[in-house]
């Protein structure tokens, strides 16, 4: 028989920077929530060009960001680049060394900021220092599923399993669930099966629910124990709501992070920004990559880089 986890803590993250000039709610990786194994941290972000990330490093991670509006670019000093579109996902496993930059796309029929998700996970210890990787998860390729028949659920599976409905395939070494929920009207009832090696959180991006009788409105985080298999409730407005429900396999390790850098200790961290210093055990690319999208991205390079990808901008 299934048992409803109940709630650890809940509070609604503040506005900060981040980056150059983008603006982001974090939920995950501040004093309300420092870490949540083997979550290090979930930025629900806005960007708009000019603004953007510019190159940066990781190490000890992977990166799973979905975008919810405009166009991201991303390019590292591996070769690997790309365009994100909205409803898009891109899956970066950092390993040993990464340097990366993420540009919002300046649009000539808009000028709404780029709005997305960005989590990052903890790697497991023996695969901390992998090679680097990206797989791409395209909106198209997600399964959806309407578990009344309509629209007052709609569930999109980006990986796992909800209401016998499994994602395409697990993109990330370390265990995630990950489900994007979406509907506007009152009194509907949702429910989400975890495994109980898991930690699991909520985030309501829009509208507002009900869990054990109480609400949580827009941009809640909402952070469940593990004393059950089941996280249900219900909507509690006919306004648009839209909510996040992800999940983690715990890790049996210390976490330790420094910036974008994450490890098992403080010696493996002094190590690594030592090698990022350096040049070196991973990050030798740096001697030679200069990003191309730090200085801004048009449509253009833009639709460029989805055709060599077989892919065309989305319509509005």
């Amino acid at each position: 028989m299934s048992t409803q986890r109940s709630i650890l803590k809940s509070f609604i993250p503040q506005f900060r920077s981040e980056g150059v000039g983008a603006q982001v709610r974090r939920s995950i990786g501040v004093n309300e929530m420092r870490k949540f194994s083997p979550f290090v941290m979930l930025d629900h972000f806005n960007v708009k060009a000019p603004a953007g990330f510019e190159q940066h490093p990781h190490h000890g991670q992977e990166t799973i960001t979905l975008l919810l509006d405009n166009y991201i670019a991303h390019e590292d000093f591996t070769g690997s680049k790309g365009i994100l579109r909205p409803g898009d996902l891109q899956f970066m496993t950092a390993g040993k060394g990464v340097v990366h930059s993420e540009i919002p796309v300046k649009m000539t029929n808009n000028d709404r900021p780029a709005q997305g998700m960005q989590l990052w996970v903890a790697l497991p210890e023996k695969l901390i220092n992998c090679e680097p990787r990206y797989r791409d998860l395209r909106s198209e390729e997600i399964p959806i599923v309407k578990p009344f028949g309509n629209d007052d659920l709609v569930v999109k599976i980006i990986s796992g399993e909800s209401y016998g409905v499994k994602s395409v395939q697990d993109l990330a070494y370390t265990p995630v669930e990950y489900y994007q929920f979406n509907s506007q009207k009152s009194g509907t009832p949702f429910k989400q099966f975890v495994d109980k090696s898991m930690n699991t959180f909520i985030y309501v991006k829009e509208g507002s629910i009900n869990i054990a009788e109480k609400e949580y409105p827009k941009n809640s985080a909402i952070f469940f124990k593990t004393d059950g298999d089941l996280i249900q409730g219900s909507i509690n407005t006919d306004e648009p709501t839209e909510f996040f429900i992800i999940a983690g396999q715990i890790l049996d390790q210390d976490i330790v992070q420094y910036g974008p850098f994450i490890d098992t200790s403080e010696e493996n961290i002094y190590s690594t920004f030592r090698n990022y210093q350096l040049a070196q055990n991973g990050f030798e690319n740096i001697k030679t990559w200069k990003s191309v999208i730090d200085k801004g991205v048009d449509e253009e390079l833009a639709k460029k880089w989805l055709a060599e990808d077989g892919l065309k901008f989305l319509p509005e």
